[in-house]
């Protein structure tokens, strides 16, 4: 059985208050509640800025990395109230987190346990390993979305998808990134407009400016092709 296995880390994180890293965990542990509700997933933060998830239906993996990197840039944190720190703070307002969908199997799986092992995960925590923008002066950061199997036709058909996502999410607005994350989530766009409190001329002008139709045909197509 082929697995989509989600490694991620929070950018920048330690240049965050306090009180904003607390919000960020706090506001995690309520997605992966959300995302086991609405694809089975399981998911869990280790050491306060690291997540990991596993998405039984592989096809499922790319909508739920998306859904995570947007409800990411949708948590309020405010940049004025930082001095020290400010550029790290604004890649992460801009990126959120670095996220890799490692495809492929595993050895055992069992989330009542939290056990998770075999190649699917290996592949996923490598890609994020090494990327860490701690205690660097300068930090450069290029990619925030990878796709990595033992697939090379895959890993070349999803590249520049992937980049081509990862620019659509970067220049989204936090009130764009949340309408992204909703419809992600399958909702329609009268029920957005209730759950944000907007119009939904809004809930529509959001999702164009966002690029919706463009994403939305990249995630069909991704679980079109794993679904093969």
């Amino acid at each position: 059985m082929m697995y989509s296995v989600l490694s991620g880390d929070i950018i920048s994180s330690t240049s965050l208050h306090n009180k904003d890293r607390n919000l960020v965990e706090k506001e995690l542990a309520k997605l992966l509640k959300k995302l086991e509700a609405e694809f089975e997933v399981y998911g869990r933060i280790v050491k306060g800025d690291y997540i990991e998830c596993v998405a039984p239906k592989a096809e499922d993996g790319l909508r739920v990395a998306l859904a995570i990197k947007s409800f990411v840039k949708s948590i309020p944190i405010e940049l004025s109230s930082y001095k020290k720190d400010k550029n790290r703070v604004r890649l992460f307002k801009t990126h959120g987190l670095r996220l890799a969908i490692g495809y492929g199997p595993l050895s055992r799986y069992n989330p009542k346990k939290g056990v998770i092992d075999g190649e699917a995960i290996y592949l996923s925590g490598r890609e994020i390993s090494g990327m860490s923008t701690h205690n660097k002066e300068r930090v450069v950061i290029k990619n925030t979305l990878f796709f990595v199997s033992e697939n090379e036709t895959l890993n070349n058909r999803f590249k520049p998808v992937f980049e081509l996502l990862d620019t659509l999410l970067s220049k989204a607005t936090a009130r764009q990134s949340e309408v992204l994350y909703l419809k992600l989530l399958n909702q329609q766009e009268d029920e957005i407009a209730k759950t944000l409190g907007i119009g939904q001329s809004a809930v529509n002008r959001h999702s164009t400016s966002v690029g919706w139709n463009a994403i939305e045909t990249a995630v069909l197509d991704f679980s079109k092709t794993l679904s093969k």
